[in-house]
């Protein structure tokens, strides 16, 4: 049995809407597909894993001189509207990862998932990313989000390791303009397991 999982990455106010505080240019124009996914995952009983960037001020990839490769300006910092899902995306019923425990009870049955993270790579920003990913167990892993060129590929590279295919939805996904894009498809593509799609390719159609 093939089993499918959705992995959404960031999709968050500060990142999405123009007056976030860390907006990707044109990241609102995929909102639509946003939309169609989640409400697809619903109607099918797909668990979606969301990550969500979690900051505190004191965080290191937080400055107030930032590069913008390794460090930005403040944005998803805890409490702040920034740090939110868009309403497309916007959990309703899930389960919490913070950086305490986990209940794999709550990771089976709840409908979805949030991962709350502190670096880019939620891999190491949040310990507790392998072990969801083993009670889970998925073969097939749907990846959509921003930023392709930050987090996304983090998230891609990582759960290439832990599934046997990863599909990363291409018109669902937007990167920040100050670092290259079209390295990292490269680097997902040998990969070996990780293919672009569309979201019609995975909703249904062609």
């Amino acid at each position: 049995m093939n089993k499918i999982i959705f992995w959404n990455v960031d999709t968050q106010v500060d990142f999405i809407l123009p007056e976030g505080k860390l907006y990707i240019k044109g990241a609102e124009k995929i909102l639509p597909n946003l939309k169609l996914l989640t409400n697809y995952a619903r109607k099918n009983e797909i668990k979606i894993v969301n990550t969500r960037d979690f900051h505190s001020i004191s965080d290191k990839e937080i400055s107030n001189t930032p590069d913008f490769v390794n460090t930005f300006p403040q944005h998803c910092i805890s409490g702040t509207t920034g740090s939110m899902f868009v309403k497309e995306t916007r959990p309703t019923v899930y389960a919490v990862v913070g950086d305490r425990t986990i209940d794999k009870k709550y990771i089976i049955d709840d409908y979805d998932i949030v991962i709350f993270k502190n670096e880019f790579n939620v891999f190491t920003g949040n310990k507790f990313t392998n072990d969801v990913l083993k009670i889970l167990l998925p073969n097939t892993i749907v990846v959509y989000g921003v930023a392709t060129n930050v987090c996304v590929d983090f998230a891609v590279k990582g759960l290439a390791k832990c599934a046997n295919q990863v599909l990363v939805v291409k018109d669902a996904i937007k990167e920040l303009p100050n670092l290259p894009v079209n390295k990292i498809f490269e680097e997902w593509e040998k990969l070996g397991n990780v293919k672009l799609v569309t979201v019609k390719k995975i909703i249904g159609g062609k």
